[in-house]
């Protein structure tokens, strides 16, 4: 004979309308069996209707709107520009909810500080979605690698062709990813998963490339050094994704994986056991903080060529 699950599930608001709360955040919220979709929060008020509508439930607007889904909420997605998200996580927080954050937590580092420290304040679990992290095959993959010794060196190639000739995606219309380009926006993902296989990285060099394009040479506390090229302008034909370790066993090259609805389940798996063990995740805002400061850097020496 089993026991039924009493827990009851995890209030979730979703902050943000856009393309990424449409096609991911809203739909895997919705479905999520530990999960109560508690509302949808957006600037405009017929596109919190309507995403609302979508997936039964309520839509709020407008300041008071914020804080009412918050005080209806015991946990925040958000689906929103880095630098809107930063201030309001740090409203989230205080209202003592806890944080499902996209990455970058923000684009400066005394924004994504302020996060950092708002959700350590009030003692609230923090997750910041960087893809390859929660979906599982390559969630799999680097902790199979980061358990492996003697890593010698890795490269990271993560193209896109966002801003390529006659491409036609949504994501091409987000101003905060056409100013910040793909250092901001891939970068993360490709040193989420650098990081817990090779060590922090205690040295950066960064230059420009063509277009969006940054270039990075990094020195891990491990004693591997990695290579790293991120951008979003490339030609449809040399897009692509390729993380490979190599050492003393070989070479290991990260496999590809299911989707995004299927990784941002797992990250409201990361948070949903983080609020039950008081555990922090190893993929927190105060990781998030990290990251920001990490491409900061990059950032500064790249402009200054």
């Amino acid at each position: 004979m089993t026991t039924a699950d009493t827990t009851p599930p995890l209030r979730i608001g979703l902050l943000g309308t856009g393309p990424w709360a449409r096609n991911t955040q809203a739909p895997a919220l919705a479905a999520h069996p530990g999960v109560e979709l508690s509302g949808v929060w957006g600037r405009r008020a017929e596109a919190a209707d309507a995403l609302a509508a979508a997936h039964g439930t309520r839509a709020y607007t407008g300041e008071e709107g914020i804080d009412a889904l918050l005080e209806a909420s015991d946990a925040v997605a958000f689906a929103l520009p880095p630098d809107v998200q930063a201030p309001l996580a740090v409203r989230a927080a205080e209202a003592g909810c806890h944080l499902l954050m996209d990455k970058p937590v923000a684009t400066t580092v005394a924004g994504a500080r302020a996060v950092a420290e708002a959700a350590e304040k009030a003692s609230v679990a923090s997750v910041v979605f960087c893809t390859l992290r929660f979906a599982p095959e390559t969630s799999a993959w680097i902790a199979e690698q980061a358990a492996v010794e003697g890593w010698f060196t890795a490269r990271a190639q993560w193209l896109g062709s966002l801003y390529a000739a006659g491409s036609s995606s949504e994501y091409a219309d987000s101003p905060w990813r056409r100013d910040k380009g793909g250092l901001w926006d891939v970068g993360p993902h490709a040193l989420s998963v650098l990081i817990p296989v090779l060590g922090d990285v205690e040295h950066l060099t960064a230059a420009a490339g063509p277009a969006d394009t940054t270039h990075l040479i990094l020195r891990h506390t491990s004693g591997a050094s990695s290579t790293v090229t991120l951008g979003l302008s490339a030609p449809p034909g040399a897009a692509g994704v390729e993380i490979e370790v190599r050492g003393e066993r070989g070479t290991a090259s990260i496999p590809g994986w299911a989707g995004a609805e299927t990784a941002f389940r797992g990250a409201v798996d990361a948070l949903a056991q983080a609020v039950r063990t008081g555990v922090p995740h190893a993929c927190d805002a105060r990781f998030g903080l990290h990251l920001t400061e990490l491409l900061a850097a990059a950032e500064a020496q790249a402009q200054a060529g």
